[in-house]
């Protein structure tokens, strides 16, 4: 399955998770859909059958809360059926609404904001240490860029040159009570992250093939850490969700659901 495919369907069953358990969150998470779609199709280096191989890449989510798109990611990568994904949010079920490391290719349960990442320099250090190939990619989101843990990180991350580690900032301009720039403004955040002595690359997270000549760009790295800030759109995909708050917490109605399916799928 090509890429734009893959976001696509990520799009479509994220929205049907969500509309079915009443849930939240969606607008992150359709943010993020092409980024993850290009990961999985040509970057990642990964074995559904076996989800702890020894050299799989490792890659974090830390934007936990976003777990839906992230859900149907590793069911269309073949991880675990997708019919699995029917139980998200209901009772007894193991597919939570914060990313659970319960679930087949899941690294880290995450959803307080700002652990992703030194979790993920850890993980990176430890192939430095033990020479290991595997690289070390965490997904942040933009609000998450408040906390001092990320910072702290990067700093740590550039100091031991570790060129294996990717930070992927969901920049879609939306956190949890606002703008990003209005609640802690961010900007100019590529210098911020230039001053940390970290190859930063800015992209459009939407555009694939931006996204995977990105990812290139890192792989080229010597000795230092990557950033890549992609700027998105917050509900991507569903015109009226995009870069509105309220799909940070509301859950599409009959009629919503019905609406975004039938974009997503034009």
């Amino acid at each position: 399955m090509n890429s734009l495919n893959f976001a696509k369907q990520i799009r479509e069953m994220s929205v049907g998770m969500v509309y079915r358990a009443n849930a939240s969150h969606i607008g992150g998470a359709m943010s993020m859909a092409d980024i993850l779609a290009v990961l999985y199709t040509d970057v990642l280096k990964y074995n559904p059958q076996r989800p702890q191989w020894d050299e799989r890449d490792r890659f974090l989510l830390s934007k936990g809360h976003a777990c839906v798109s992230y859900y149907a990611t590793l069911a269309l990568a073949g991880f675990f059926p997708p019919e699995k994904l029917d139980t998200y949010g209901q009772n007894g079920s193991e597919f939570l609404c914060h990313i659970s490391h319960l679930i087949p290719g899941v690294e880290i349960s995450a959803g307080s904001l700002g652990h992703g990442l030194p979790y993920g320099v850890g993980i990176a250090l430890a192939a430095r240490t033990q020479d290991r190939s595997y690289r070390t990619f965490v997904l942040l989101g933009d609000g998450e860029m408040d906390e001092g843990s990320n910072w702290e990180a990067l700093m740590f991350a550039s100091h031991h040159h570790l060129n294996h580690l990717c930070a992927i900032i969901d920049y879609n301009k939306i956190q949890s009570m606002g703008n990003t720039n209005e609640v802690m403004n961010l900007e100019p955040l590529a210098d911020k992250i230039k001053a940390f002595n970290c190859h930063v690359i800015n992209i459009d997270g939407h555009n694939h093939a931006e996204i995977l000549r990105a990812f290139r760009e890192f792989e080229q790295q010597q000795d230092r850490p990557t950033v890549i800030i992609a700027n998105t759109v917050n509900g991507k995909g569903v015109s009226y969700m995009e870069n509105n708050l309220a799909w940070h917490y509301k859950s599409p109605n009959e009629q919503q659901y019905e609406q975004a399916i039938k974009e997503i799928e034009q």
